[in-house]
């Protein structure tokens, strides 16, 4: 009937589990989800109910409700061969998850069992007085699922396993989830121009407490080569691969601290290796890009006349692996934003414009993504469409996306020299002063920006614009 079906969905909100976690389904490419949660089952096998109760919710996102309880099903024989003491303490997020997916199957009579299941498990544990607040276990199946769902879900993952770390300050796992969740967002506060640097100590510590787990001593060596201390970190890298040299998450990362090192051939022996392992590793074929492109540049920067085989050899690799990249990963911006670089190298300029038209069409772009996108389409039209006023509109897009970044800078600096660049040529035109004017005053270059003003109302006297911005500016001196 539907008042015990509208009192059922009442119910069901009020469950811990996948489905009232808001994982929505359009910030995530759900093949490459399910691939990289594949992979984990094989490689991190600690992880396993987490991770098959997620694969159940991507499951059900695509659709396919029997697949995701065959899942969650995998789930349940993984809590009872691995925590035979807290079954229903374990269980809370697997049974949430089968009410929910009876209820969408309408079947309404089971999905009500688990309910009940979860109600009566969660009586019994608050009289031990665990209820008060979220189960620790909660937070942390629910922070793995954030992490997996990318950068937007971030700052949620971060807190959950600090709320689960706060009734056990020692727990490994959760001291390493912790640790990766605020690296990640360290890496991006860092493209937005924020300097942060807690994530340091919460590596060192999760290193402490986890001294078999690899995959967090990579990341402890790159947060140390990010802050110059080079020889520390490659310490980590080395012991870490002869712990696990076959781990694919490791092999990726120490490919990753090679690259950056200027360690080219290293990097590439590595990622190699890696690929052998998880040959669909969108990741992977990125790093060996960037490895294929940084080798390029240096060929090209050692000598004047490169030998036109290699060059067109690295490139070809370059290009391989980048667009190999977008393949697995729909959403894989930088790789589409590296491909379309990689054409315009080749001078293949209609692939370079579709590769670019693709990037701007992914539904989850961040602003500094953006930002970076009008920074390298301004460029192409630059320096391939020779179109400098094309160029023009590409970077003022970009900076006037608000967001601090590091693309906002390199369009403002580019949009700055372009500028600078045609008044030198003799170009006299009002616009060009009047966006000078406005990036210097971005600048806070009060003096040059009213001198521009007052060149651009010179050639264009009407221009209310520019007027009351030079009056504004002269009020503020």
């Amino acid at each position: 009937s539907t008042v015990s079906k509208n009192s059922l969905k009442r119910s069901l909100l009020q469950l811990e589990c996948h489905f009232t976690w808001t994982l929505l389904k359009e910030d995530v490419d759900l093949d490459n989800l399910e691939k990289r949660i594949d992979n984990q089952t094989e490689f991190f096998i600690k992880n396993n109910v987490s991770n098959y109760n997620l694969l159940a919710y991507v499951c059900h996102l695509k659709n396919l409700n029997e697949e995701a309880l065959r899942n969650l099903q995998k789930a349940e024989e993984e809590i009872k061969k691995n925590h035979p003491d807290e079954i229903a303490r374990r269980s809370l997020v697997t049974w949430g998850n089968y009410a929910w997916i009876y209820y969408h199957m309408e079947k309404y009579e089971e999905a009500h069992t688990y309910v009940s299941k979860v109600e009566n498990s969660c009586k019994k544990l608050s009289s031990t007085d665990e209820w008060k607040s979220k189960l620790p276990e909660v937070c942390a199946e629910e922070g793995w699922a954030l992490l997996m769902f990318g950068r937007k879900y971030y700052e949620r993952a971060k807190n959950c396993f600090e709320n689960a770390l706060k009734n056990d300050l020692n727990n490994p796992e959760w001291n390493a989830a912790y640790a990766i969740a605020t690296y990640r967002l360290e890496e991006l506060s860092y493209r937005e121009c924020e300097d942060v640097s807690s994530a340091l100590n919460i590596l060192q510590r999760a290193v402490e407490l986890n001294p078999t787990d690899t995959f967090i001593m990579a990341l402890l060596a790159l947060k140390l080569q990010n802050l110059n201390r080079v020889n520390e970190g490659e310490r980590y890298i080395e012991e870490a691969m002869q712990k696990t040299p076959d781990l694919p998450y490791l092999l990726r990362y120490a490919a990753k601290f090679y690259r950056r090192k200027g360690e080219m051939d290293k990097a590439l022996e590595i990622l190699k290796k890696a690929l052998t392992v998880t040959p669909d590793s969108a990741f992977l074929h990125h790093q060996l890009g960037l490895c294929y492109r940084a080798q390029l540049f240096q060929l090209k920067r050692a000598t004047r006349y490169p030998s036109q085989k290699q060059v067109k050899q690295l490139t070809t690799l370059s290009i391989f692996h980048f667009k190999t990249a977008t393949v697995e990963k729909k959403d894989f911006f930088s790789a589409f934003i590296n491909l379309a670089d990689m054409y315009n190298q080749d001078k293949r300029y209609e692939e370079a414009e579709e590769t670019f038209q693709k990037a701007i069409q992914i539904s989850n772009l961040f602003d500094d993504d953006k930002q970076e996108f009008y920074y390298s389409y301004g460029n192409f039209q630059r320096f391939h469409r020779k179109s400098e006023s094309e160029a023009i509109k590409c970077y003022i897009k970009g900076l006037k996306i608000e967001t601090d970044s590091y693309g906002r800078k390199k369009c403002i600096n580019a949009l700055k020299k372009l500028l600078e660049l045609r008044i030198r040529r003799g170009a006299e035109d009002a616009t060009d002063f009047g966006t000078l004017g406005f990036i210097h005053n971005l600048n806070g270059e009060k003096h040059e920006a009213i001198e521009c003003y007052e060149k651009a109302l010179a050639l264009c006297p009407e221009n209310e614009d520019y007027l009351s911005a030079l009056c504004e500016l002269r009020l503020s001196i």
